[in-house]
């Protein structure tokens, strides 16, 4: 099971530190990756962590303002977004990869496990 949170309403260049606490099976185990959809629009990946912290891997819009970690002591995977942008709106969906010591990798249909979402609002 995860759980995200920390999503909130936040005027551009301004910053939000989402958290995704999972609970169920050997967390460090997993790669975990975060993903967003905006309305209207499909879902789309964002960045991953491997169970290890030693792959990370982000979509273009989001690299050098988005940073993805993960501190497997409290099975809790962040994600920590810095001068943000209304395009950067949406609700955030944590999940899991299917199987341990799986890659990272941004494809949605090889992950599980999905949280419930947090919204992200950013006005201009």
């Amino acid at each position: 099971q995860l759980v995200e949170s920390g999503g909130g309403l936040v005027q551009a260049g301004g910053s939000l530190r989402l958290s995704c606490a999972a609970s169920g099976r050997t967390f460090s185990n997993y790669a975990m990756g975060w993903f967003r959809q905006a309305p209207g629009k499909e879902r789309e990946f964002v960045t991953a962590i491997s169970g290890n912290s030693g792959s990370l891997y982000y979509v273009d819009s989001v690299k050098g303002r988005f940073t993805i970690s993960r501190d497997n002591a409290k099975n809790t995977v962040y994600l920590q977004m810095n001068s943000l942008k209304p395009a950067d709106t949406a609700v955030y969906y944590c999940a899991s990869r299917k199987g341990p010591g799986l890659a990272t990798t941004g494809v949605p249909t090889e992950y599980e496990n999905w949280g419930q979402g947090t919204q992200v609002t950013v006005s201009p």
